[in-house]
């Protein structure tokens, strides 16, 4: 199952001085031994157990996920399909880079690890993986963007057209920051990020 990141996206990753991306497919790989490790950024403490870091944030719909039309997702732990409002007892499903060694998957980030996207006001859990074939680990979800992590947020899209979801995607498409095991209480707007406004904040 693959999809291929949608060309603007790589276009923009081009124009940010990113490292050639052209042909980088994404996979939501599934059925693969796991092991997991926690990718290693400069973090800055927020709070007790809790780190803020700067992140490279793509987006993937209804539209454009593996396979088209769907809300199928690698590693479910809070529900069988991509979804959530962001909230933190609901987060929204969010994709990570993975590598495959010796048929060993092992994700950047652990399933069911929880962020919180202060630019979107979102919470996020990883449900889902974004990689490349049989060797992920070469792609830009893996690798990231100018020594940033690169997540990709489900941002839905199934109640809006192909056109008005790419829209949103090149809107949240950035370098930001992150929270990393986030504590509770921080503000939300919650809903479907593609079908309620696509909002961003400063």
């Amino acid at each position: 199952m693959q999809r291929r990141l949608p060309g603007f996206l790589l276009a923009a990753a081009a124009v940010l001085s990113q490292p050639a991306l052209a042909e980088a497919p994404v996979n939501r790989a599934r059925g693969l031994d796991l092991t997991t490790s926690a990718a290693t950024p400069a973090e800055t403490r927020v709070a007790s157990g809790s780190r803020q870091f700067p992140i490279y944030l793509t987006s993937y719909t209804w539209w454009d996920n593996t396979p088209p039309g769907s809300a199928e997702i690698a590693r479910p732990v809070l529900r069988q399909r991509a979804g959530g409002t962001g909230t933190c007892a609901n987060p929204i499903t969010i994709a990570v880079g993975h590598s495959i060694v010796n048929g060993r998957q092992t994700l950047d980030y652990p399933e069911g690890t929880r962020f919180y996207l202060p630019r979107l006001r979102k919470y996020a859990i990883v449900e889902d993986v974004c990689g490349d074939g049989p060797s992920p680990q070469g792609g830009p979800c893996h690798t990231g963007h100018n020594g940033h992590p690169w997540l990709d947020i489900w941002i839905g899209g199934k109640g809006v057209s192909p056109a008005e979801s790419d829209s949103c995607a090149r809107r949240i498409m950035a370098v930001q920051s992150a929270i990393i095991n986030p504590p509770r209480g921080l503000p939300v707007q919650e809903g479907e990020i593609a079908t309620k406004g696509c909002k961003v904040f400063s």
